[in-house]
């Protein structure tokens, strides 16, 4: 097996997806039988946009991209994979994912979603509030999630 520090981060885009309400969407994972709940993520091809992969990806994952970007994380966000899985996933090309994140208001109705899309990933979804989501990833990614609803934080309605 190659030594993960030797492995490159797989780039990556990532989506906070919020409705009117300020919850973020959520979608239960198809590849566990853990409770593994998730935003929406996914690769960045070669030669696209981070904004652009961000808006393929909701739609490839949750079936809509009814939806605008309102914030961004400026720099990219690392994670690595637990030890167990290095060369398990990804075809053990990458050590962890470089992800670039970003907030987005959804701009349609729930009806608009559906996960039955030709790249499923999810056979639930919900919508949740924000301080909940490093509860309800996977543990390798919690540092990351608390990140995220500290850096979005200031986009849940305070009314």
């Amino acid at each position: 097996m190659t030594d993960p520090q030797h492995l490159p981060y797989r780039p990556c885009t990532g989506i906070m997806l919020l409705n009117p309400e300020g919850k973020v969407f959520v979608g239960r994972r198809i590849d566990t039988v853990a409770e593994a709940w998730q935003m929406p993520q996914g690769g960045i091809d070669e030669g696209e946009e981070p904004k652009d992969a961000a808006l393929r990806e909701l739609e490839e994952e949750i079936g809509t991209c009814k939806a605008e970007i309102i914030d961004e994380i400026p720099e990219w966000l690392y994670y690595d994979l637990p030890e167990h899985l290095i060369g398990k996933v990804w075809k053990g090309r990458y050590r962890g994912q470089k992800m670039k994140w970003f907030a987005l208001r959804f701009l349609g109705r729930d009806e608009d979603i559906n996960l039955e899309t030709d790249h499923q990933e999810f056979n639930q979804w919900k919508w949740v509030d924000m301080h909940r989501l490093p509860d309800m990833i996977v543990p390798f990614k919690r540092d990351l999630y608390r990140t995220l609803v500290a850096r979005f934080n200031h986009l849940i309605r305070k009314d």
